[in-house]
């Protein structure tokens, strides 16, 4: 463990030992109690390798669940992918605020059925259908890498049964009505892109992140798409980017829709924004 933090600690990365404790973890198959107990635990000459390797991607700035290919989301893990972004904390943000009105939508119908736009491994939608049983979902997306990602994501965590996957280019192949559209949509502006951290902009697929010029595109393809797809008392919820909230007010208001509430994220900035037709409040 000592080796795999000096040698994390040497490239300057931002959590040098968490990382090293990662990848020693899932390379040795252990948990941190397991290394607590038995620190002087041996390992054996291909853990030793693939440690090594894992190590080195790691210095040259590949994110450490990249390298593990999995990462937990609302206490439930998620596998990666390249066409896939990876589940971050803030967009537990975007769940807290949602699950209460599934609730209240599933106690008016006796069921509720959602859309996931540009799913990616399903994780918004798969952790809201974990929690809510009479809830089906929808994860679309444009990727055919990133739906089956998502099917497999589904799967392990057991609510494949209520869980279809849709490829479309937004709403171009989109039927029926939903209680519910979800979506953490592209929303970082093109020219923002180089200056983000390498370990995104080298392995985050750029498609997940490029919002346009002023990062609104698809937050403008929401507001004017999502009322024919929405139930007359539905909702639509969406996560958004620092210093976004006003604009993407803006746009849904002009579309027809009232903001119901917004949550923070981790870090005290507003995150997530969830709407209703203005006439049916």
């Amino acid at each position: 463990m000592q080796i795999a933090r000096l040698r994390l600690r040497e490239a300057c990365l931002d959590t040098p030992d968490l990382d090293a404790r990662l990848l020693v973890e899932w390379v040795t198959g252990t948990t941190r109690l397991d290394l607590i107990a038995s620190p002087e635990q041996r390992v054996d000459i291909e853990q030793v390798a693939r440690l090594h390797a894992a190590l080195e991607r790691r210095a040259s700035g590949e994110p450490v669940h990249r390298i593990i290919g999995m990462r937990e989301f609302y206490g439930l893990p998620f596998r990666l992918s390249s066409q896939t972004l990876e589940p971050r904390p803030d967009t537990e943000a975007l769940v807290d605020l949602v699950a209460p009105h599934v609730q209240a939508l599933i106690d008016r119908h006796g069921c509720a059925d959602m859309l996931d736009m540009g799913t990616g491994t399903g994780a918004i939608v798969i952790a809201l259908l974990h929690r809510f049983a009479k809830l089906c979902g929808v994860g679309l997306d444009i990727s055919e890498d990133a739906l089956a990602t998502a099917r497999i994501n589904a799967e392990t965590n057991a609510v494949s049964n209520r869980f279809a996957a849709l490829k479309s280019d937004w709403f171009a192949n989109v039927s029926g009505r939903f209680h519910l559209i979800v979506s953490n949509p592209p929303y970082i502006p093109q020219e923002e892109i180089k200056g983000l951290a390498r370990e995104v902009r080298e392995h985050d697929p750029i498609a997940a992140l490029d919002g346009g010029i002023d990062g609104l595109d698809f937050y403008r393809a929401l507001a004017q798409g999502a009322a024919q797809y929405l139930y007359r008392d539905g909702m639509i919820a969406v996560e958004i980017g620092a210093g976004q909230f006003d604009d993407v007010l803006a746009l849904f208001e002009s579309a027809g829709f009232s903001l119901v509430d917004a949550a923070s994220d981790l870090g005290g900035h507003r995150r997530a924004m969830i709407f209703a037709f203005a006439q049916a409040l």
